[in-house]
């Protein structure tokens, strides 16, 4: 066991000696947790609007007022002509415009129903149909007021809700698929250069007339990145909660064994490529082909997968990311258990199993 730990004393050598390394294995996880979380999220915030009250009643004011209140908006108030309105959009000023009548409060109260103007910049329609949501919840709101005074007497009031993110907030729909990928990332395309990094330094040589077994050296190769991996897994959780404000409502005993099995799983992956390997280059590109792109894109992290081809949804099923971002979600935001997870666990082991052997067959012990 001693000559055991001096490979993974070896091997951490080898991570922290190489700042290239380090800066991805601990850099990249922050700046995509931070960048999904604050840049790329698919919420709407802080929209530019403008707000052309003729009415100038109780009526509208309290409707702008709901609409300020929002944070997705920001309102600017201005008399503008069509015209201007137009121009505006022309000139990407704004992304709304909300046109009150003159008349809007005297139609409230007489036909029992008035109209606004709403004008959508369309060039881009899933911001233009998100907005034109929002707005429409504000004017539902409003109209449930309006009920309880009883100044509105009939109406129909859709009963919504939301389950397990409520607001709709964007960190629920990406961490779970953060994590898959950063796991990915760093244990995959880490460890798919361990070996054939090996041939290339020359000094595979040393390995292979080492007392060690083939299957003691390639965990001594995953062991540093296994635990990196876990350090990596916990940054993110507390950047999750802690900047993002989304809990954990499971276990997290659970979530952390299930995030090891699918590191471990990682691992092999990326042995598995390093060991068939020609070089450091072939074997990064290898990984980010057939590793990280499916990641992105066959999980359902970015595209649900019940909308893709039936083939792509058979090759979704053999990834192992695509289970760990089920748990994930199960766990992390639904706050279910293992009796919920099971199925996936059972196949995410039984890859992880097959991937490991293969490994241990393919290690040559021999150059030639």
């Amino acid at each position: 066991m001693k000559q055991f730990f001096a490979f993974i004393r070896k091997e951490f050598y080898h991570v922290f000696r190489d700042k290239k390394t380090l800066l991805m294995l601990f850099g990249v996880p922050i700046a995509q947790v931070l960048l999904f979380g604050f840049v790329l999220t698919n919420e709407i915030k802080n929209s530019k609007i403008v707000v052309c009250d003729y009415a100038k009643d109780y009526a509208s004011q309290e409707v702008i007022r709901k609409i300020e209140a929002s944070r997705y908006f920001n309102v600017q108030k201005a008399s503008m002509s069509h015209d201007q309105i137009e121009a505006a959009f022309r000139t990407g000023e704004i992304k709304m415009a909300v046109i009150f009548p003159a008349d809007f409060y005297s139609d409230l109260s007489h036909l029992n129903k008035a109209q606004i103007q709403v004008i959508a910049d369309a060039s881009d329609p899933n911001t233009a149909t998100t907005l034109t949501s929002y707005l429409s919840s504000i004017l539902n709101d409003f109209q449930t007021e309006m009920i309880s005074t009883g100044k509105v007497p009939y109406t129909i009031k859709p009963e919504v809700r939301m389950l397990y993110n409520p607001e709709l907030l964007g960190a629920p729909n990406f961490v779970p698929g953060v994590m898959a990928l950063v796991l990915m990332l760093i244990c995959a395309m880490m460890t798919s250069v361990a070996i054939v990094k090996e041939k290339e330094m020359g000094t595979m040589e040393v390995l292979l007339v080492s007392p060690l077994k083939p299957y003691l050296i390639i965990i001594a190769k995953t062991v540093p990145y296994l635990l990196i991996s876990l350090l990596n897994l916990t940054a993110i959780l507390l950047m999750s909660v802690y900047l993002l404000d989304l809990a954990i409502k499971g276990s997290i005993v659970l979530l952390f064994a299930e995030s090891t099995l699918f590191i471990i799983s990682s691992l092999a992956l990326g042995l598995l490529i390093s060991v068939r390997a020609e070089s450091q280059m072939s074997a990064m590109m290898t990984s980010q082909m057939s590793l990280m792109l499916p990641t992105m894109l066959l999980t359902g992290f970015m595209f649900p997968i019940e909308n893709m081809p039936v083939a792509m949804q058979v090759v979704s099923y053999l990834i192992p990311s695509h289970y760990y971002y089920v748990i994930v979600k199960a766990v992390m935001l639904e706050g279910l258990g293992f009796a919920s997870i099971w199925r996936e666990t059972l196949i995410m082991a039984f890859i992880t199993l097959v991937l490991v052997g293969i490994n241990i067959r393919s290690f040559k012990t021999r150059l030639a």
